[in-house]
């Protein structure tokens, strides 16, 4: 799936044009990227995390003007919106008698152990917790999830997740440009970009393990 979706990131942002290939990159790049880190944020299987870095490297190495400012805007902005949109779902599905299957979605990926964390750092911190929370691997849905148990409306939730998304899209971002700039080739630093997105995400899960 990983290798899927950046596929297709790669493919609308390597697409070229005989009289200007910048600008088709882009004009085909970043509506894909933001359709598919809006679907991530909706659906957590897609790996955004992946995505943006892949797409940075290609920024990293284009000609024209501005290209990782937009980049950084489009991702931000596709997963500011995925969320607020999921984070609304889940407010329905709290107040209608029978849920949803997105509340239940969420509730699928929230472990009671982390969700229990979540509540408990929620409560305590409030909403520094959201921020930090797309920025630690699998963190994003059970604070979510904290979230709307303690019955936070979209507005409050929304005001913490603006800079937690753009946190998020930096971080990212800034993966990916440190893989673009370690090869000439965009296709290499792909490759390394997506490695290093993988190992950030698996390091919590060894740590839990081993504890």
């Amino acid at each position: 799936m990983i290798r899927g979706a950046c596929a297709a990131v790669l493919t609308a942002a390597a697409t070229t044009s005989s009289l200007s290939p910048d600008v088709t990159r882009q004009a085909l790049g970043y509506p894909s990227l933001f359709l598919l880190v809006l679907i991530g944020a909706l659906v957590p299987v897609v790996p955004t995390g992946a995505l943006v870095s892949s797409a940075a490297v290609v920024a990293f190495h284009q000609t024209a003007p501005f290209s990782l400012l937009l980049l950084f805007g489009t991702a931000s902005l596709a997963a500011f919106l995925g969320d607020a949109a999921l984070y609304w779902l889940g407010r329905r599905g709290m107040r209608s008698e029978h849920g949803s299957r997105w509340l239940e979605a969420i509730r699928s990926r929230a472990p009671e152990e982390r969700l229990e964390q979540a509540r408990g750092k929620l409560a305590e911190h409030g909403v520094a917790v959201l921020v930090l929370s797309r920025l630690v691997p699998a963190g994003r849905i059970p604070v979510m999830l904290a979230c709307l148990m303690a019955d936070w409306p979209l507005r409050r939730f929304a005001r913490g997740n603006g800079p937690a998304c753009l946190a998020w899209a930096v971080t990212y971002q800034v993966i990916g440009i440190l893989g673009g700039s370690l090869f000439p080739e965009p296709w290499e630093g792909v490759l390394v970009a997506i490695a290093l997105t993988l190992l950030v995400s698996a390091v919590p899960s060894v740590v839990r393990r081993f504890r």
